[in-house]
């Protein structure tokens, strides 16, 4: 038996030695085997980690953006319904304090210096929201760097403000004037007509983008105003009235044209200061005005317990509330919402005006109404909209194609998955 197994010939030797001459696998070459199966499947696992990650990322964003759109329309539709309260609400009001206090150009000058108060109030929110807190003095010079280099001099006030005071007044005072001679509803409606204006003048004096549908916007407002004037048969009241309104239009389509023209875009503190600048310089400059007007017996006071405090408050605080919304509201809401709440304020008038007057609603009357009214929402229109309509078309004709070639289309996905698979399953098998 010993000598069996020590023999070199022996089977069981040959077959000895040749296990033992086979090299068996080392501690490393497990460990590496080991370590590439695990970094495999933590590449793996890394990729479906990011994968995942990246899809909860897209998805936290599309919320997020969703949620900021839905908020800036809630705010839309409370900035739609306070501009339309406000500017209804103070033409009412305005209408209501002439039967007491018949005093127009008083009344324009008392709600103008309410303006002294825009950049009090700025400053304000700037010590709530800015981490910066600057004093009313460095407040006031940065401000200032929007006239020029060498901020609010004698010669810029003279050239570039105080024009725009003069444009300020006279917008208001023709509209209070309007207000005397014929209804509010008139009036709003008329007034819209400055969108129509400011198109216009931007077209020919800053040689903005020619645009067929503001053109028909245009005729329709011009339509619009020789509709309304036929209604009430051309009598000489109402025709003048009509003319100061357009009068009061076309000063605010001069002055926001002209504002652009010389001065260019303002920021939130520019713009404050800007109005409070010109309600300074009203209440300086422009109180002799009523005096003379007192003096004269244009606009006489028998004394000053007649004067309607309550009424000439309340109009100078909803212009001012108006103001506000019109010029800083953009901070919280899209600027279209802002002007659909000024032609939302003409039926409002139109309801008050039913109910509370004499107004006879004929036929001529409702259709200058409301081509004045399309023509404003028409000015509306962004520049690109024809664009945004042709891909909104294309969008829906893509929409109504053919199931067939869906079906196709599925079903070449389908091949290209099984292909997909199939090579897979024999890469896997090699």
């Amino acid at each position: 038996m010993s000598r069996l197994i020590g023999h070199d010939g022996c089977p069981f030797t040959l077959l000895f030695r040749k296990i033992r001459s086979k090299p068996l696998p080392s501690g490393e070459d497990r460990i590496r085997e080991n370590v590439v199966g695990t970094t495999d499947t933590q590449s793996a696992g890394a990729t479906t980690g990011a994968e995942s990650g990246s899809n909860r990322r897209r998805l936290h964003c599309c919320i997020r953006v969703t949620t900021v759109q839905v908020r800036k329309a809630l705010w839309g539709v409370a900035m739609v319904i306070c501009v339309c309260s406000s500017w209804a609400g103070s033409t009412q009001l305005a209408k209501l304090t002439f039967k007491q206090f018949d005093a127009p150009f008083t009344l324009t000058w008392f709600a103008t210096t309410w303006n002294c108060l825009f950049f009090p109030l700025y400053y304000i929110g700037h010590l709530c929201k800015s981490p910066e807190r600057q004093t009313p003095r460095q407040r006031f010079r940065e401000c200032c760097r929007f006239f020029g280099d060498d901020g609010l001099t004698p010669k810029v006030f003279f050239t570039k403000v105080a024009p725009f005071g003069l444009l300020w007044i006279l917008t208001n005072y023709l509209y209070l004037q309007a207000l005397r001679k014929i209804n509010t509803t008139d009036v709003s409606a008329l007034f819209c007509c400055n969108k129509a204006f400011v198109f216009l003048l931007s077209w020919i004096v800053l040689r903005d983008r020619f645009m067929g549908v503001r053109i028909v916007a245009a005729i329709l407002a011009i339509a619009g105003i020789v509709m309304m004037t036929y209604a009430d048969g051309f009598h000489s009241h109402s025709v003048i009235g009509i003319t100061f309104v357009v009068s009061s239009a076309s000063m605010s389509a001069l002055y926001k044209v002209l504002f652009k023209m010389v001065l260019g875009s303002a920021k939130f503190g520019e713009a404050a200061l800007f109005l409070s600048i010109v309600g300074s310089a009203n209440f300086v400059f422009i109180s002799f005005v009523p005096v003379i007007l007192y003096f004269t017996h244009v606009e006489y006071i028998g004394s000053l317990a007649d004067i309607p405090w309550a009424y000439l408050c309340g109009v100078a605080g909803l212009l001012f509330a108006f103001n506000i919304l019109v010029n800083f509201g953009i901070a919280i809401t899209y600027p279209t919402l802002i002007s659909l709440g000024i032609v939302l304020s003409v039926p409002v008038n139109a309801m008050v005006d039913l109910y509370t007057c004499e107004i006879h609603f004929n036929t001529v009357r409702l259709i200058a109404v409301f081509i004045i009214c399309l023509g404003f929402l028409m000015l509306l229109l962004p520049e690109d909209w024809d664009q945004c309509i042709i891909q909104l078309s294309t969008k829906l004709r893509k929409r109504d194609e053919p199931a067939e070639n869906g079906a196709e289309a599925g079903a070449a996905t389908g091949l290209n998955w099984r292909g997909r698979a199939r090579t897979s399953m024999s890469t896997f098998a090699h």
